[in-house]
């Protein structure tokens, strides 16, 4: 049974953040444009590491781009909708 594909939505905070990260690390595009289509196709994968967090982001996940690099998000299994928050480096997204 084929399902359809997750949608991404950005908060502000996101886009934001992202446009500084693409000014920061051009040599990461490749790899974050991967982790966010792989969202949309199953962002239970387990290549993409998705794991709940805690504390005061307790409600929203991560997924890695790369070890060091990670997405904030909220996977809505309802809406199958994929709300992006935030991408920076551990420290950046989780301080």
């Amino acid at each position: 049974m084929c399902t359809a594909p997750y949608k991404l939505s950005q908060t502000p905070q996101f886009k934001r953040a992202f446009a500084k990260f693409a000014r920061k690390h051009p040599e990461l595009r490749s790899k974050t444009e991967e982790t966010l289509i792989a969202l949309t196709n199953d962002p239970f994968a387990p290549s993409l590491r998705l794991h709940n967090l805690t504390g005061q982001l307790a409600g929203k996940q991560a997924v890695s781009v790369t070890y060091a690099y990670r997405i904030v998000l909220c996977v809505e299994i309802v809406d199958r909708e994929i709300v992006l928050h935030n991408i920076g480096t551990h420290d950046e997204v989780y301080g």
